[in-house]
């Protein structure tokens, strides 16, 4: 088997399937690794997947020049958002200015990406998105709009954002957020758990994994947010993918995962701040930018804004200084998994007293004995 990158190393970026000119790239999803495989008979020896491989050309790393925490103005940004809505306000204010976003949007049970010109359509970008996104065409267009000289605002993973500037020759006019990646797993995961409870994903009007500080799979309608199984109670795959229990193989060797960075911005949440416990409750973002052009989009934002101790933020945010450690755990995990064994028993055999402690918060949020 031909590689684009070593073999299970393969984030998933797609730049690779997106600059083929002939077709030869396929991704290959084992559930533990991704793959980007090159079609012999149709692969002319160009190369170009290989210069735009962001795991073969990682691009320059920056430290931060600026750090802080806070979040939104705007309570309503900060509600429907993960931590303080910082990506949310950074990219309306891109459109507002006349610039172009693009970002991770849940359309018809996949988890791709799309672009914004308007604030109203910013919103489908919000909340977390723990699982493995498929930039597939957005390279192409991206390029397109930046040879026309529009600003472009490109949020995703780390990988992503290096292979954007990879693909593109990082233009003046591309700006890049980059997120604190936990690491993430295969979508054909979250797929067939849900299939597991006779849930069609496809069926879902935007799914989030996270409602404000609680981890649980949420189906967000125009009534408001629906837990897909129980309210303030961590489901079965939240856990597996808190415990990195579920990651693809390359995420353990994350080159991204360190205090310099490969973007303008980079987003996460305050975790150990110290601020007021109940502004943590409602989310903090947590803030760097490496470039003078993040500065001035941070500054023309709508948002308060505190000083943070880089290193208390470091210190909470493992992902700035270390990859996700593998759990021991984890072949048993997947031998399990591909042996059609029920996800939710796996995971309560593998981390039992986290499942029975789940299992007790919900017998008391059902007796109200817990708000």
């Amino acid at each position: 088997m031909k590689t684009v990158c070593d073999i299970d190393k393969c984030a998933g970026c797609m730049a690779c399937v997106d600059i083929c000119p002939k077709g030869a790239i396929s991704i290959l999803d084992s559930l533990k690794s991704y793959n980007a495989v090159i079609d012999t008979d149709k692969c002319v020896g160009c190369n170009m997947c290989h210069k735009v491989c962001q795991k073969n050309q990682n691009g320059s790393f920056l430290k931060p020049i600026l750090w802080k925490q806070g979040w939104a103005s705007d309570e309503t940004i900060r509600k429907y958002s993960s931590s303080g809505g910082a990506a949310t306000v950074l990219a309306k204010q891109f459109v507002k200015d006349g610039g172009i976003v693009c970002s991770c949007v849940f359309n018809n049970g996949c988890f791709v990406f799309d672009f914004a010109e308007t604030v109203e359509q910013v919103n489908k970008f919000s909340g977390s998105r723990y699982i493995k996104s498929d930039p597939t065409g957005a390279y192409k267009k991206a390029k397109q709009i930046l040879r026309s000289n529009k600003k472009l605002l490109f949020i995703g993973l780390p990988c992503q954002v290096s292979s954007m500037k990879n693909y593109t020759g990082n233009p003046d006019n591309l700006y890049t957020i980059d997120l604190i990646c936990h690491g993430t797993p295969s979508p054909k995961i979250l797929d067939i758990y849900l299939k597991q409870s006779d849930i069609d994903i496809k069926s879902m009007n935007n799914l989030y994994f996270r409602n404000g500080m609680q981890y649980h799979l949420t189906d967000r309608k125009d009534d408001g947010f629906h837990a897909v199984f129980d309210k303030n109670v961590i489901d079965a795959y939240l856990m597996s993918f808190l415990n990195t229990l579920c990651c693809t193989e390359n995420c353990y060797s994350c080159q991204y995962a360190k205090l310099e960075r490969i973007s303008d911005i980079t987003l996460g949440d305050s975790w150990g701040s110290d601020l007021d416990s109940k502004e943590q409750k409602k989310g903090i973002s947590l803030i760097l930018c490496q470039t003078k052009k993040g500065v001035d989009l941070l500054h023309q934002c709508d948002m308060k804004l505190f000083d943070v101790d880089l290193e208390q933020a470091v210190s909470h945010n493992h992902q700035l200084s270390d990859p996700s450690l593998k759990p021991v755990q984890r072949e048993r995990f997947f031998e399990q998994f591909e042996h059609g064994y029920k996800f939710d028993k796996i995971v309560k055999r593998i981390y039992p007293k986290q499942s029975f402690k789940q299992v007790i918060k919900k017998i008391m949020l059902k007796l109200k004995l817990l708000k």
